[in-house]
């Protein structure tokens, strides 16, 4: 059976962005609803989540985004989740001193990546169907102070998605050079600026046999597809 992942951009912006709010994302399958990261001005739409999930356990944000998911009867948290046939895996990112995650949502053959901070590209995106990515740079990394990671910029992202084999590239987490640069009309080699409130549709097919395909598989490391 066929069903449809639906991706909505909560926000588009980095910390203290004059123009946009806090990157954020919310994800629809089947009877399931997950928020990822977001804040004031990028908070899921009302209804039920499944979990409310975070690539950064001591952002800025975080005690305000403990507050609203406290009022809609989640936790914030990074981690793994489970959703009848859809997979989230929290993946590490090399971007600051602490540990910081992006996430791959796996739907049957799809791959979807959520890492809209980084300093060096998240090997785990190769290939992803989908990749919502940083972009706080435009043509020079950001690099923190004492030298202990920073942004990715623009160029480089746009690079090496295409070097990883990415199909389509979607920035997420869009920074004043940036702004800028959008502003001066400057365009990314490669993908595209990500839109508040614009929803991504995929369509994957049901992989409730995941497992029996596995034990058929022999030697197989995990019941993923082979990518």
């Amino acid at each position: 059976m066929n069903h449809l992942l639906r991706l909505t951009l909560l926000g588009v912006g980095a910390m203290n962005s004059p123009r946009f709010a806090p990157a954020g994302l919310l994800l629809r399958c089947p009877g399931h609803r997950v928020a990822f990261d977001g804040g004031p001005g990028a908070e899921p739409p009302p209804g039920r989540l499944d979990a409310w999930l975070v690539t950064d356990e001591q952002a800025e944000l975080r005690s305000e985004l403990r507050r609203r998911a406290v009022g809609r009867g989640v936790s914030v948290r990074a981690g793994d989740l489970e959703l009848d046939g859809v997979r989230v895996r929290c993946c590490p990112v090399a971007h600051t001193s602490h540990p910081a995650y992006g996430y791959r949502i796996e739907a049957g053959a799809l791959v979807v990546a959520w890492a809209p901070e980084f300093w060096e590209f998240p090997r785990w995106a190769q290939r992803a169907d989908l990749m919502f990515a940083e972009a706080a740079g435009w043509d020079r990394p950001i690099r923190f102070r004492g030298g202990v990671g920073g942004h990715m910029c623009v160029r480089n992202v746009s690079e090496q998605a295409v070097r990883y084999g990415v199909r389509r590239l979607v920035y997420a987490h869009i920074g004043r050079p940036t702004l800028r640069a959008i502003d001066a009309g400057l365009k990314p080699p490669a993908g595209e600026w990500g839109v508040e409130g614009r929803t991504y549709t995929l369509r994957w097919e049901d992989a409730s046999r995941w497992d029996e395909r596995a034990a058929v598989a022999r030697g197989s490391a995990s019941p993923r597809r082979g990518r």
